[in-house]
């Protein structure tokens, strides 16, 4: 199957323009790295701590960063998590430079800032939160008026109903909701009696020490460097070194403009995103060889003709290969992205942007790169002028 037979265009007469594209987007993600958001690395890299909070209601952010800066905590991250509807927010505390048992403390730091702020906030006990006991308290309560037996039923009907995934998991909105878990009116009000309800939830949290961060830190960056070098080595021994100095070159372009994008919108570089960095490493090195291939086959063929040409002529060719491979791929990370949630949205959001740039660098840096590196070499070779060589008696000139 092939979109397009026989196309001439001339992709080397638009370098310039390519290369304008390419210094516009680099360096907008270098001054954002270097000057203004810097490279936001997610918690696996910096350590700290993650507290996923559910919501009854719509929250409101401003508030929530009000409330735990009352409780002092600070530089605390909020940001939106799940669907829009979902009422789930991401609080993201940074390393206190204290020890990681204090670290894990945070979840109950950032309950009591939060239940501060609820209404009547600063006289509820968090431990007398229906959202946050666990089944033998529940039990202890309704032991007053039930055997262990029908006591342990009823506790653990309520969990099951509040920890329930399909209902949103984890959150009691109103005492309403026992009822509706099966639980008797007696059983309401002794509960009433001993717990209140808040209006949110804390469904989870990760806690990451700084050693651990820089070390994964050095692990990502040597793991890029290496697959770097890995295919510079096999592109010489293959082809010639420039070959590979130009994939590699377009490699490092690929990496640098998703990064900066991330950079520019202020996404954190996690786990996920380093390893979807090294998925299109391979991805655009690989549609480099297949160009590359058709150079090296053409240059054979079409001895007359210039380099220029040739390159022109091999990425004519392998258009159409370039365009079902990696449509369909953008196709898919793209569908991963729109409907794959928000734990995968980094990853897919990095291999949106690394299919684009990798197909598009593949074409416009690494082929024009080996054009220009034989231009300059023949430029290199000064022509020896005839009077010259008739000096030497290489060359005879006539009186």
């Amino acid at each position: 199957m092939e979109f397009f037979r026989n196309t001439n265009i001339d992709f080397l007469g638009k370098k310039w323009y390519f290369l304008g594209f390419s210094l516009i987007f680099s360096v907008a993600g270098l001054l954002s790295m270097f000057f203004w958001h810097g490279i936001p690395l997610g918690v696996e890299f910096r350590g700290g701590t993650l507290v996923y909070v559910k919501f009854a209601a719509q929250p409101d952010e401003d508030r929530i960063r009000a409330a735990l800066d009352k409780a002092g905590i600070r530089n605390a991250k909020i940001q939106r998590y799940g669907a829009s509807n979902s009422n789930q927010e991401l609080i993201d505390l940074p390393h206190s430079g204290t020890t990681g048992a204090d670290e894990s403390q945070a979840k109950d730091q950032v309950i009591r800032a939060l239940e501060a702020d609820a209404p009547g906030g600063g006289q509820q006990d968090p431990e007398k939160d229906l959202n946050f006991v666990g089944f033998d308290n529940i039990r202890k309560v309704l032991k007053q008026r039930f055997s262990d037996t029908e006591s342990a039923r009823i506790a653990r009907q309520i969990l099951d109903y509040r920890d329930d995934p399909k209902r949103g998991g984890g959150l009691l909105k109103s005492f309403d909701e026992v009822k509706s878990a099966g639980a008797p009116d007696s059983a309401v009000e002794a509960l009433k009696q001993n717990y209140f309800i808040s209006n949110f939830h804390v469904s989870g949290v990760e806690v990451v020490g700084p050693q651990i961060g820089a070390q994964l830190r050095k692990q990502a960056l040597l793991a890029t460097l290496y697959s770097l070098a890995g295919m510079l080595v096999y592109l010489w021994f293959r082809f010639e070194m420039i070959y590979g100095v130009a994939a590699v070159v377009a490699c490092f372009h690929d990496t640098l403009i998703t990064v900066g994008a991330f950079s520019l919108t202020n996404n954190p570089i996690t786990l996920t995103v380093i390893a979807a960095i090294l998925t299109l490493i391979g991805y655009s090195m690989n549609d480099t060889i297949v160009v590359f291939d058709r150079i090296r086959e053409n240059v054979k063929l079409m001895r007359r003709e210039s380099l220029a040409e040739v390159v022109n002529r091999s990425i004519n060719q392998t258009l159409s290969r370039t365009i079902l491979t990696s449509g369909l791929t953008f196709l898919t990370v793209l569908s991963l992205y729109l409907f794959g949630g928000e734990v995968l949205h980094g990853f897919s959001l990095a291999l949106v942007i690394g299919i684009l740039i990798g197909t598009y660098s593949s074409i416009a840096v690494a082929a024009p790169m080996l054009v220009a590196y034989q231009d300059w070499r023949r430029s290199g070779r000064t022509p020896v002028p005839v009077q010259t060589q008739a000096a030497k008696g290489k060359v005879r000139v006539k009186a």
